[in-house]
């Protein structure tokens, strides 16, 4: 499945440190039917510089969607989301927090910074691989996103 108003993948950031969920991240996202790209990030500085296209990211596609895990290095996720919300050209991306955190003040500083969904990780290896299908299934084949023209205006 594509974009269908723009007939290519659905471009995907992953902002997360962790080298296992990474791995499960790409693997549940392979087996669903949407076509996808993923675009890594490890921390929150590489994540900014990516949605800025700064330097080596000149070329960086603008996600459709950002993943967002809230314990980082270099730039702690919450900084992240802030910063995505308060930059006029970023702020209309979806972000979805998929974090371990299930502290009731990380979740509401999360909404209170404009976060559109958080999603606690599961420890159980299928029903991460679950969660992150329905995550996908949700945002990339029920929600209808903005066009890229509607998203630069």
């Amino acid at each position: 499945m594509t974009d269908r108003s723009l007939g290519r993948p659905i471009e995907i950031l992953l902002v997360e440190d962790n080298p296992g969920d990474v791995r499960l991240t790409q693997e549940a996202l392979q087996e669903n039917k949407v076509w996808n790209r993923l675009h890594l990030a490890p921390d929150g500085v590489e994540a900014l510089a990516f949605l800025r296209r700064e330097g080596s990211h000149a070329d960086a596609p603008r996600p459709d969607v950002i993943l967002l895990d809230l314990n980082l290095p270099k730039k702690d996720g919450r900084e992240v989301l802030a910063e995505i919300k308060a930059d006029e050209g970023l702020k209309t991306i979806p972000v979805v927090i998929l974090t371990t955190s299930k502290a009731e003040e990380d979740i509401i500083r999360s909404y209170k910074l404009h976060a559109n969904c958080y999603v606690t990780k599961p420890v159980n290896l299928d029903q991460f691989l679950r969660v992150v299908k329905e995550v996908e299934n949700f945002w990339l084949c029920v929600v209808k996103l903005p066009s890229v023209a509607e998203r630069a205006a």
